[in-house]
């Protein structure tokens, strides 16, 4: 099953982020461009021919995000949108930033096939 297929769950708090070697092992299944930034959140930034498909873009992914129960920081401008996952409740990442993570690329994928 891959990471897109999995739900995200709800982190209550309490719990311990990802070490950083499963969050590289997690890194190594989503698509080129995602990242670990400087403050530990993964980050992609995803380019596009102009606005308007950046915003389809924003609101597709914020549809997804709002289905899961979990919501990535979304940077949108002309042409691109930076998407930036972490689990606000332990300030780190979980294994849901990653499962969102696959399922914003999925919806990157319709827009490049389409």
């Amino acid at each position: 099953m891959s990471l897109a297929d999995k739900q995200c769950v709800p982190c209550r708090g309490g719990v311990p982020p990802l070490e950083p070697a499963k969050a590289q092992e997690l890194l190594k299944q989503l698509d080129r461009g995602w990242q670990v930034n400087k403050d530990g959140h993964l980050e992609r930034l995803y380019t596009f021919k102009d606005f308007a498909q950046a915003l389809d873009f924003v609101n597709k992914v914020g549809a997804v995000a709002e289905a899961e129960g979990h919501h990535p920081d979304l940077h949108l401008a002309w042409g691109k949108c930076k998407v930036e996952l972490w689990t606000h409740k332990i300030n780190g990442l979980t294994e849901s930033d990653f499962y969102l993570a696959a399922k914003g690329d999925r919806v990157f994928e319709a827009f490049r096939a389409a």
